[in-house]
Order: structure tokens, then C-alpha cells, then sequence
């Protein structure tokens, strides 16, 4: 009997996406440039708060006189009324503003339900120095100061996407522009109101440096800096992650995202557009490269909200991979559960070999995963040597690895890939159940994704094995830089998006 998603997860919780954003951040954050720039990739209308700004107004400013919260009355009635005007005239506007106090805030957003906040944030050296270097403007940089001492910055319950101003304009927008899409529910992010918000939580001493808190309805999941790791995902207080605590080390590839490619590559060396190239022996014990090359990478903050995240590395050319790409991994909660997509672009000069993958462990509480259900769709499964290595295909109906209809793990040691059955558009599901049937949790695997690996963790130290079942998505089998089996040639330009997540289920 299929499952039902969870309280958590109902669909018909989801949020309409937003027809009005207000983007704001003190002066010299880079409001202008950013909502223009949003504004037209979001095919929206663009209006700057400045314009509504009285000519003596604008002149004590330029004076070097601070506006008193009385000199800003006309002007926030002035900005309100613009609002309310583009609501009742269904004009969707990216709408940029100052407003450093929360009552300026309160007084924009209260009552405008289809508006969202935005908020740039930068350090008051990095701003100092754009207004530094800013002409023409009639805000000079000796009133930062009196910003600073009134800005009071955006608390969870406004629900805030934040955004990193230090990288340049087009990442943000385009960070933003992709949280504030709404989902399809079919792998792709989802929006949604947190009901008790999580602030970001930073652990300094943390071997994988920043924790990334998100939160919705029932759900939270943690990413970590290093890596673009996920290291937590829990829906209604129950763990569905076997993953790592904050002060830990990741081990046996947690929740790690692996690009450029997944899994191995035997030797480390294949030929590419006619050159041999030789990569790092990162299993040195098996003669493999494994898992790809920003695991242990600090990626950067593009921008976030309560539910939704999103981060960026850069693969910069390097011996093995002389290669550049953008990549970005943004999670996020909705009604589907946990979306997470992975996106990669070539910026280089020449075309480049990509794969993609992720190497989640899922768990059902139970001390070993003997008991639980799996059921994997494919119709073939990879066979390897000793290696970890392909050597040939054959089909799973027969055989001990057909788990296409729901069969216990058992005691069956599983580190294997199988090629998936979907089509362009479908979603292919891998469920892992409890033994009662009672509940479980799906991986979806959907937009760019054509293979999964399924490991039981018997290779791993005594306390972590068979603890937990990672389900590993990916967009070409083990060692496909040498077979060419699945691997995407990026051409400059060129993008390849990952798409999958999590839905945890219980019966009623």
C-alpha cells in the first residue's frame, strides 16, 4: 500500500509565490543594481524607493543630515500607497528600499501578503568602501555611520531571503531568482511558511564550519559549509538522515555533494578531447579517484531563507581536471518534503567531462537495516571486480538484486549502482520502508539523474555499519570519465542540473 507523506508534507499546504519583493539593505549594499537586475530576470517591474523621497529630503541627505523617523513619514506613505496600487493592479514589481527599522519593515510588508523581503547583507568595511567610490549620488558616506547605529537587521519572523554581497551582482540575483520560484513538486524547490524559524547557527570550532539551519512545518535540515553537505534531515522529530553531529568530521561521504564526477574513476586517469590526463589517487588502498573534487571545499553563501538555501563553488583547473565550472547546491523544505538541486556550468574556454551525484545515508530508527523494505526501480545492475569497478551489466530479474517490488535488505551486502528506469520527465522513486509498512521514506529522483548507487555500509567501521542505507543519485555509473558511459560533455556554457529529494511517509 503506497505510502502518505506526513503532516509535514501535505500538499495542499504550499505558499503562492510572491507577486511583490521588497529588497532592502543599508546604502552602498547594492540595493539598485541587484533589483534591477531581479526585476528583469524575473520579467517584473522595477521601482527604487529613492524616487519617492521628497526634494528636501533628498537635499538635507545630501547635506549630510540623517532623516529623523518623522522626515520618513511622507516618505514610507508615499512607498505604501505604490504598493497597494500594484496589488490591486496585479503588477508584479521588485521594489528596493532602505528600510533599516523593523517599524519601516512592519509598515511595508503588514497586510501585503503576496510581498516577500529580501535583505543584502555586507559587512560595514565592505560597504563603506562602495559608498566610498559611489558619485552622483546624494547619499554620502559620512551618514553610514548614523545607518548603521539605526539599522536593525531582519528577524526570522519576517521571513527574510538573505543574500551575500560580497560576490558579484549576477550570482545573487540568480540565487535569488531561484528561491523565490515556486516548486512543481517534482523534485524541484518548493516554498513554504516556517512555523517556529531556526536561525542560522554558526559552530566556529566545527571541522565543517558553518551550520545552515532550515526549517518548515515540522521539518529541519542541516547543511554544512564544507562540502555543501547535508548533514540532518528530520520530519516530525524523527531522524530520517543517519548523519553526523556538528562537531564531527564527515566520514564514509555523508551527505556530500560529489562533482564532477560520482563514485570512482579506476587509476584516476582517462583521455579526454585527445589528452591523457592523471587525477589524485583519493582511495589510494583501491587505485581509484573517488567522489570528485569539492567535497572537502568550503563553498560560499549565495543566499538563504528559513526554508531554503543556497551555495556556490567554483572548480578551478587543476592537475587531472584542467577544467572551470560554476557549481551551486541549493536546498529546500516545502510540502514535497526536501528538494535539493545541483547545477553546474562550464565558464572555461573548451568543453569539459561532467557527472554528478550525492551520497545521502537514510534511516528508519532501527539498529541495523536488515529488516527494512527496499525497492529500487531498474531493471539492470552494475557487477564490479574488487575494485569497486564496473565489469559488465546484467539483468536484476532472477537474481538476488531485483528489488523492484519491496523485499527486505536482509543480510545481502549492497554497494551497487543500477540504471534507473525513468524518462526525461518522470521521477523515479527508491522507498526504504519499515518492516510494518507503516512508514518509511522516498528518495525522488528526477531531473538529470540516471543512475543510483545503493550502499549498506559494510565496508565502514564497526559502530557505523549497516547502521544506515545510502541511496546515492547520479547522473553517470562508476568509472564513466573512462568508459564514457553517462558522462555529459558540458560545452562552454553549458549547464547540467541534478535534481532529487526526500519524502518521508507514513500510512494512515
Amino acid at each position: 500500500m503506497p505510502g502518505k507523506p506526513t503532516d509535514a508534507a501535505h500538499a495542499d499546504a504550499l505558499e503562492p509565490s510572491p507577486n511583490l519583493v521588497l529588497v532592502v539593505g543599508m546604502s552602498g549594499s547594492g540595493k539598485t543594481t541587484v533589483g534591477r537586475l531581479l526585476a528583469q530576470q524575473l520579467g517584473w517591474f522595477y521601482r527604487d524607493a529613492d524616487d519617492f523621497h521628497s526634494a528636501t529630503a533628498r537635499a538635507a541627505m545630501a547635506a549630510g543630515q540623517a532623516l529623523t523617523d518623522t522626515d520618513r513619514e511622507p516618505w514610507l506613505d508615499a512607498i505604501a500607497a505604490w504598493l497597494d496600487h500594484a496589488s490591486a493592479t496585479d503588477l508584479r514589481a521588485v521594489v528596493t528600499c532602505s528600510a533599516l527599522k523593523r517599524a519601516y519593515r512592519d509598515r511595508l510588508l503588514r497586510g501585503r501578503p503576496g510581498m516577500r523581503l529580501v535583505y543584502l547583507h555586507g559587512t560595514p568595511e565592505l560597504i563603506a568602501s562602495r559608498l566610498a567610490g559611489r558619485q552622483d549620488h546624494f547619499f554620502p558616506v559620512g551618514l553610514l555611520d548614523s545607518q548603521i547605529a539605526d539599522f536593525e537587521e531582519p528577524e526570522p519572523d519576517e521571513r527574510p531571503l538573505v543574500a551575500e554581497i560580497d560576490q558579484p551582482p549576477e550570482a545573487i540575483v540568480d540565487g535569488l531568482a531561484s528561491l523565490l520560484r515556486p516548486s512543481t513538486g517534482r523534485g524541484r524547490p518548493t516554498g513554504g511558511r516556517p512555523e517556529e524559524p531556526a536561525p542560522s547557527e554558526v559552530v566556529p570550532a566545527s571541522p565543517t564550519g558553518e551550520q545552515w539551519t532550515l526549517t518548515w512545518q515540522g521539518q529541519q535540515a542541516v547543511v554544512v559549509q564544507l562540502g555543501a553537505a547535508l548533514r540532518h534531515y528530520e520530519v516530525d522529530g524523527r531522524p530520517v538522515l543517519d548523519g553526523f553531529a556538528s562537531g564531527a568530521p564527515i566520514t564514509a561521504g555523508r551527505g556530500q555533494v560529489l562533482v564532477p564526477w560520482p563514485n570512482r574513476i579506476g587509476d584516476g586517469r582517462y583521455t579526454f578531447d585527445g589528452a591523457d590526463l592523471q587525477l589524485p589517487l583519493t582511495e589510494p588502498e583501491k587505485g581509484n579517484a573517488i567522489h570528485g573534487l569539492l567535497r572537502w571545499v568550503p563553498w560560499r553563501l549565495q543566499a538563504r531563507s528559513e526554508e531554503a538555501l543556497r551555495l556556490a563553488g567554483v572548480i578551478r583547473p587543476q592537475p587531472g581536471y584542467p577544467f572551470l565550472l560554476d557549481v551551486t547546491a541549493e536546498y529546500r523544505l516545502g510540502p514535497a518534503g526536501l528538494d535539493v538541486s545541483v547545477r553546474a556550468t562550464n565558464v572555461g574556454d573548451g568543453p569539459a567531462p561532467y557527472g554528478v551525484g550525492q551520497h545521502p545515508y537514510l534511516t528508519l530508527g532501527a539498529d541495523t537495516v536488515d529488516t527494512a523494505l527496499l525497492t529500487v526501480p531498474a531493471r539492470q545492475r552494475f557487477l564490479t571486480d574488487d575494485r569497486g569497478l564496473p565489469a559488465g551489466q546484467e539483468p536484476v530479474e532472477g537474481t538476488d538484486f531485483d528489488f523492484r517490488t519491496a523485499r527486505p535488505i536482509g543480510s545481502r551486502q549492497l554497494d551497487t549502482a543500477f540504471a534507473l528506469d525513468r524518462g526525461d520527465d518522470d521521477v523515479a522513486v527508491v522507498r526504504l520502508a519499515h518492516p510494518s509498512g507503516t512508514h518509511g521514506v522516498d528518495v525522488r529522483l528526477g531531473e538529470g539523474t540516471r543512475y543510483v548507487q545503493i550502499y549498506t555500509g559494510d565496508t565502514l567501521p564497526e559502530t557505523e555499519r549497516r547502521r544506515g542505507v545510502a541511496v546515492e543519485p547520479m547522473s553517470c555509473p562508476p568509472d564513466s570519465f573512462r568508459s564514457g558511459l553517462g558522462v555529459q560533455v558540458l560545452e562552454k556554457g553549458d549547464t547540467h542540473v541534478l535534481r532529487w529529494g526526500l519524502t518521508a511517509w507514513r500510512t494512515t
